[in-house]
């Protein structure tokens, strides 16, 4: 029983990795995906100084 234990946990990783491995030979990445890097924040400039309360309505 103790050998069974032991045994089991070690025979599951060993089919999730083998499981792993197919599944990157049966759905390769694609080379070109098309996909474009983030666009970078725009950073804009406020016409008030730091620290100026602003308007009331």
């Amino acid at each position: 029983m103790v050998v069974l234990a032991a045994l089991i946990p070690i025979l599951m990783l060993a089919a999730l990795l083998a499981l792993g491995r197919y599944e990157e030979l049966m759905l390769p990445d694609p080379e070109g995906d098309g996909l474009e890097p983030a666009a970078l924040p725009v950073v804009t400039s406020s016409p008030a100084p730091a620290g100026t309360p602003a308007p009331s309505p």
